[in-house]
């Protein structure tokens, strides 16, 4: 497992929800978390990509994360955030629920996705964090990313 976030033995993530359950993404990874803002439509596009948004003069895809992992869509509200990614010089947002704070996890608290993940798919996740009353999936930022061609239609 990469720790490339890591600082001594520890990983510092941002945690934010998906309907009933929290996700974290290293925080290297994080450019800035946005309230919800209108995002222009493009046709012929992935189902879960909503369009691109013009943030600081950066024509930015937004992917909502309920459609990429298969959950039901819901309404905006106050609470929904764009965490904006930059990966290997591409910057993307993802529409969340709400991001709630940003912690730092013990490396050895990370254990591997169990192999029945619920809806999920396994590829997305990175690992699964256990921290006092709190369960969280850790996303393989690599694998959510994968192939988002903006133009490419998936059928």
């Amino acid at each position: 497992m990469s720790v490339e976030s890591a600082v001594g033995n520890e990983l510092k993530v941002i945690v934010f929800q998906l309907k009933d359950e929290e996700y974290a993404i290293e925080v290297e990874y994080i450019q800035s978390i946005e309230r919800m803002q209108p995002v222009t439509r493009i046709p012929r596009t992935f189902h879960f990509i909503t369009g691109v948004m013009n943030l600081r003069g950066v024509i930015t895809p937004i992917i909502d994360l309920r459609k990429r992992f298969g959950i039901e869509p819901k309404k905006s509200d106050d609470a929904t955030r764009i965490l904006v990614i930059s990966k290997d010089d591409i910057e993307i947002g993802f529409i969340v629920d709400g991001a709630n704070d940003v912690i730092d996890i013990p490396i050895e608290k990370i254990e591997p996705t169990p192999e029945v993940v619920g809806g999920v798919e396994a590829d997305y996740l990175r690992g699964v964090v256990k921290l006092e009353n709190r369960l969280f999936t850790l996303l393989n930022i690599d694998k959510v990313i994968a192939n988002v061609d903006i133009l490419s239609k998936e059928k």
